[in-house]
């Protein structure tokens, strides 16, 4: 009998598909048990740190009261792609905001993809928020391991004003985003050598100065520091790399500034902010010097010393105000960079622990005094910007100190690390004492920290001198417990409460015209979808392209520039005053605007921004943020009336400025007052002579 032999397999050309499913099957475990090296638990914290990340950012976003300036601007872009490009604040491209706009453009394109509507501008900030997270936690691992690299993404996923700041419009969630990009990058070109990474960094830095101009170059001293003395090269080649490093520098952060001066004035929006009307006064003046030397300066003087964080000094971000908002673990992370540099201090030039250190020492150092001795405006959440460098510092600490406490290589170290727990548990209980009374969160905070805090330095001390390592893990998870309690509680009330969109903070108020309360500016819009229209903040649906009505909403502003839109609510300052612009007058104005290309004009940005996403219509501010920009003359007010492309402005009884008392004078002696609504005038073509 024949025996018939089975078919040959088909073949497999040089076996690459067979390959194939195995490989993408092995990846795709990767991602979610990590590399075979790691410790089994590694992978799955990560992600459960991302996910309380993300939970924590876009927890009941129909409640996020963002910032209704940025939000404005957002809005008037996805109308105009002018205004887009130049970060207008109307659609009509009168003025821009006081920032460049790459966090604008960010969220414009998600309005303009999405719909525009709460999600879909908050969408890309708890994306670069969550980011961040992943980023810091994979620069931390890969010098220090998973254990540094899963407490320093926890310690920034738990900073208090990282999520205050990240569930609002504001720009610093980006800004704090490409800043940990640029750090990937320079740590990359430190331990290769190579060029391209270290210009990708430059890069990156560039794009943070088009979202935040002169606070992104913060870091740039440590960056230039750590590359020249721990990179894998010669020093010629070092001082090339970053001459060349530098050009890619200018370039990625010059070149919107450069295309926007030397377009024509009469061809552009009105830089706000400015003195004489240029993004390069901006850089150097409100957004530069001004921010450090206040009105006192020669150059920024727009700065005006104002101050939400309390007075300029050292002991600033440990004040009553800025302590719960960020102070929590930096005295745990000046502890580890003293005690990791000294322990690092015989290694190589190259070492890659000892740049890491160098890294986050320099980030945290140098954000810390300039935030503290900062004497123009400050808001408390600038100092997201430093919460990377504390909890990193955090992470690596931990670990370093853990390790050299278990190895007793000094007498000394022996109680470097209960010590720095200790003090660091006592300042926590400090904080918590001072908001006593203000929620059961912060009591149980409060027992929580002195109880985890006491089992760990007793645990940590009992288990070295027993030898017990069991009882010295046990401390450690004690540690942690008792020093992320109380930005815990923090958190948690920033996620579910609504903060002030203009100036947000955590927790409890405390008198920095933060948190619930405090300066006004108006709150993030969550109304409907425009008049008739259908909110997709709380449906979850596609917004109808109109700006949710009611956004001129403040409950908590008590300063000029608060607003409602009941009728007869205030909407903001007029011409050196505040005046009544209601929902009624708004309506008025749209019946009567009769092919204007400006709905109305007003005093400041903080009144247009309410109007322009109540009314869906470009709005001219005539005087910026504060109201003594410079973008409104005389001679160009006349020019708008006698094109027709302004009918309305709004003005009070009182001007502010030579150039705005000019005006207030011409309009009040030329203009038509519209007596149904106190500070409304009416101009036409022949009211110019």
């Amino acid at each position: 009998m024949t025996t018939l032999a089975p078919p040959p397999a088909p073949s497999v050309p040089e076996g690459r598909h067979r390959a194939a499913v195995p490989a993408a099957s092995r990846r795709l475990r990767r991602m979610f048990t990590g590399a075979p090296e790691d410790p089994r638990w590694a992978r799955p914290a990560l992600w459960a740190i991302l996910v309380l990340a993300t939970a924590l950012y876009a927890w009941n976003l129909s409640s996020v009261t963002g910032n209704t300036f940025y939000d404005a601007a957002v809005w008037s872009g996805t109308r105009s792609w002018k205004a887009f490009f130049f970060g207008a604040l109307d659609s009509g491209s009168f003025i821009t905001v006081d920032k460049p706009p790459f966090a604008l453009w960010v969220m414009g394109l998600s309005a303009r993809l999405l719909g525009y509507g709460t999600w879909q501008l908050m969408l890309p900030m708890v994306a670069v928020g969550t980011g961040s997270v992943a980023l810091l936690y994979r620069m931390v691992k890969r010098d220090f391991g998973a254990v540094a690299a899963t407490m320093a993404g926890l310690a920034l996923t738990l900073t208090p004003i990282t999520v205050a700041i990240t569930r609002d419009t504001n720009p610093d969630p980006v800004l704090v985003f490409l800043m940990l990009l640029g750090a990937a990058a320079l740590m990359k070109a430190v331990r290769t050598g190579r060029l391209m990474p270290l210009v990708w960094s430059a890069v990156a830095i560039g794009f943070a100065f088009n979202t935040k101009m002169m606070q992104a170059y913060v870091v740039l001293p440590v960056f230039f520091l750590v590359y020249l003395w721990a990179a894998q090269v010669g020093l010629g080649r070092r001082i090339r790399n970053l001459a060349v490093a530098t050009v890619a520098l200018v370039i990625s952060s010059a070149w919107w500034m450069v295309i926007v001066d030397l377009i024509p004035a009469s061809s552009r929006p009105y830089i706000g902010g400015s003195t004489d009307n240029t993004v390069w006064d901006l850089v150097i003046g409100y957004n530069g010097f001004g921010r450090i030397f206040g009105a006192s300066s020669s150059v920024g003087s727009q700065g005006n010393g104002a101050s939400f964080g309390g007075d300029a000094g050292l002991y600033r971000l440990f004040n009553s105000i800025m302590g719960g908002q960020i102070s929590w673990l930096i005295p745990f992370a000046i502890v580890a960079l003293i005690g990791g540099l000294v322990l690092r201090g015989r290694a190589p030039r190259t070492d890659a622990k000892r740049a890491t250190l160098m890294l986050w020492g320099g980030w945290f150092v140098l954000h810390y005094l300039t935030f503290a001795l900062a004497e123009g405006t400050f808001h408390p959440y600038y100092v997201t910007a430093m919460a990377p460098g504390v909890a990193a510092l955090a992470g690596i600490g931990g670990v370093v100190l853990h390790k050299a406490f278990q190895e007793g290589t000094a007498a000394k170290w022996a109680w470097v690390l209960p010590a720095a727990i200790a003090v660091s548990t006592v300042w926590a209980v400090v904080l918590l004492q001072r908001v006593s009374g203000s929620g059961t969160p912060y009591t149980v905070a409060e027992v929580v920290t002195g109880v985890a805090g006491a089992v760990a330095v007793i645990g940590l001390l009992l288990g070295r001198f027993t030898k017990r390592q069991r009882l010295t893990g046990i401390a450690a998870l004690a540690a942690v417990v008792a020093l992320l309690a109380g930005p815990a509680a923090y958190s948690m009330s920033a996620a579910t409460s609504s903060t002030n969109g203009t100036n947000p903070t955590a927790g409890p108020s405390t008198g920095g015209m933060g948190g619930g309360g405090g300066m006004g500016g108006g709150q993030r819009p969550s109304g409907t979808g425009g008049p008739g229209g259908t909110s997709s903040s709380t449906s979850g649906s596609k917004s109808t392209g109109q700006p949710p009505s009611g956004s001129a909403s403040s409950g908590s502003g008590a300063s000029t520039g608060s607003s409602t839109t009941e009728s007869g609510s205030k909407a903001g300052g007029g011409m050196g005053g505040e005046s009544q612009v209601s929902s009624a007058m708004i309506s008025y104005l749209k019946k009567n605007q009769d092919g204007a290309t400006w709905l109305v004009a007003v005093a400041t940005d903080q009144t247009a921004s309410s109007i322009i996403l109540e009314s869906g219509q470009p709005v001219i501010s005539m005087g910026g943020w504060s109201g003594s920009d410079n973008a409104m003359t005389l001679a160009k007010l006349k020019s708008l009336v006698k094109s027709g492309k302004l009918h309305y402005i709004v003005v009070s009884s009182s001007g502010q400025g030579s150039s705005n008392s000019e005006i207030s004078t011409w309009v009040k002696k030329h203009g038509t007052a519209v007596s149904a609504y106190s500070g409304l005038y009416r101009l036409d073509a022949s009211d110019v002579g």
